[in-house]
């Protein structure tokens, strides 16, 4: 299931990362790795607020649909 259909609050497991490998990359240095825990803190039109690694971080829609969790 992609990271935008998550609920906020809930805690998540990240399974997989889509995507070409620049953007791969990108959302490695952000701190999205497979298996970090990361947690939706809200989503406000269309860019999604979450927790990954002790960092909060905003990412679009189409960024968060490439996070499987």
């Amino acid at each position: 299931m992609p990271l935008s259909f998550a609920k906020p609050g809930e805690i998540n497991s990240i399974k997989r990362i889509g995507g070409r490998d620049d953007t791969k990359k990108r959302l490695e240095t952000l701190g999205f790795v497979v298996g970090s825990a990361v947690t939706v803190v809200s989503m406000i039109n269309g860019n999604v607020i979450v927790n990954v690694k002790d960092s909060r971080i905003a990412i679009s829609r189409e960024m968060a649909n490439k996070i499987l969790i």
